[in-house]
């Protein structure tokens, strides 16, 4: 299918990612999967690529790109299976959250830092009590001068052993629900910042999360993003690209896991035949091959919807509820065909089996996907 929306220069970077994938990501990825980790140097090294926050204008040390080569970069590591780096977190999330709402002085010191990989990002939002429901949160910020006393403790925080700062959404007013969350940026060697466990997953073994402590943590009012108590809105402001990201990279895995299946079944030989002459083979695969192409024309329509600004927190959720719902669909039919061996870690099928089911969770739960988009059909009858 052809992506209009591509130019041959998005494509020639697509090679240069795809070749920094197979030299410098693929053939380390078990092992990185084992450390439960990404060493530091594959950061830099992303970074000297242009791989990290390509959307970052010059004047931050950015390439100025259009959010499309970040595009790029999320599909190349999806279809090869990389999921330990978590470049994502740090160009979709937090680099974003900087660019439009730190003051200057957190651009120009953070920001071309995080271009070159030297400084990796996280976003501390989760914490024991409260997902999906940011407005529970009881990390509290408390205003003592020009400083920010911060209290509390996260988890399940992506990049958190590796990362050198954290964006905390903390409560500066827990009188004031959702306006009360504030965003600021906590640096990792700031004393009363902790690191806890690296966590024990089911699923993308190579992606540092951990959990997060802060004892009497002293941080600059300046570090805060945007006004006191603005945080929540900022949060929701940001969701849709998150959501989207969410998307391609599934959709992604989506044409990947049916060609991995395909190349398989044309080979592997069972009763007489190779398991791709076999009818169910063919019916099962041509049906999932058919919704991924419905859904990779929905994708690319939200990516266009997005660069034109115009992508709304509704049509985000629709794409990831349909989209990410897929990809557990998808890599659990195509495993079925690969017999044993599908079971088998070493084989791309299984990682993107063990993988896919964080996507219904990370970036909204499917269930909040469906409240948000049941709201908006009865918007205005109640």
């Amino acid at each position: 299918m052809e992506r209009k929306f591509f130019s041959s220069e998005h494509e020639m970077f697509r090679d240069t990612v795809r070749s920094f994938v197979e030299t410098e990501m693929a053939p380390f990825h078990a092992d990185w999967e084992k450390q439960q980790r990404v060493p530091r140097e594959v950061w830099l090294n992303a970074g000297r690529a242009g791989m990290l926050c390509c959307d970052i204008p010059q004047s931050y040390g950015g390439l100025g790109a259009d959010w499309l080569y970040n595009v790029v970069v999320i599909e190349e590591l999806a279809k090869a299976g990389m999921s330990g780096p978590g470049f994502m977190v740090h160009s979709e999330m937090v680099a974003p959250y900087i660019l439009a709402w730190g003051s200057e002085e957190l651009k120009q010191s953070w920001l071309p830092r995080m271009v070159t990989g030297e400084a990796i990002g996280a976003v501390a939002m989760t914490e024991p009590n409260a997902g999906s429901d940011l407005k529970a949160i009881r990390t509290r910020a408390v205003r003592d001068g020009d400083d920010y006393v911060i209290n509390g403790q996260k988890t399940y925080i992506s990049n958190g052993q590796n990362c050198d700062f954290a964006l905390v959404a903390c409560k500066t007013d827990p009188e004031a629900g959702a306006k009360g969350v504030s965003i600021v940026l906590s640096p990792a060697d700031t004393p009363g910042f902790e690191r806890g466990r690296n966590l024990e997953k089911i699923g993308l073994k190579a992606q540092d999360t951990s959990e997060l402590f802060f004892a009497d943590m002293r941080v600059p009012v300046a570090n805060r993003l945007g006004n006191e108590g603005g945080g929540f809105s900022m949060l929701m402001t940001k969701l849709a690209q998150e959501r989207l990201t969410q998307a391609i990279r599934s959709i992604c895995v989506c044409e990947a896991a049916i060609q991995w299946t395909v190349d398989y079944t044309a080979e592997r030989k069972a009763f007489g035949h190779t398991i791709a002459d076999f009818q169910n083979t063919q019916f099962v695969l041509a049906q999932l091959s058919a919704e991924t192409t419905a859904l990779r024309v929905f994708t690319d329509w939200c990516i266009e919807s997005h660069l034109k600004g115009e992508l709304s927190p509704v049509d985000a959720a629709k794409v990831k509820l349909l989209v990410t719902d897929l990809h557990n669909k998808v890599v659990n039919e195509c495993l079925q065909f690969f017999g044993g061996y599908g079971y088998m870690t070493e084989y791309p099928i299984a990682r993107a089996f063990i993988d896919a089911r964080i996507a219904r969770i990370a970036g909204g739960a499917a269930e909040v996907m469906k409240q948000i988009i049941g709201r908006d059909l009865f918007a205005g009858r109640r």
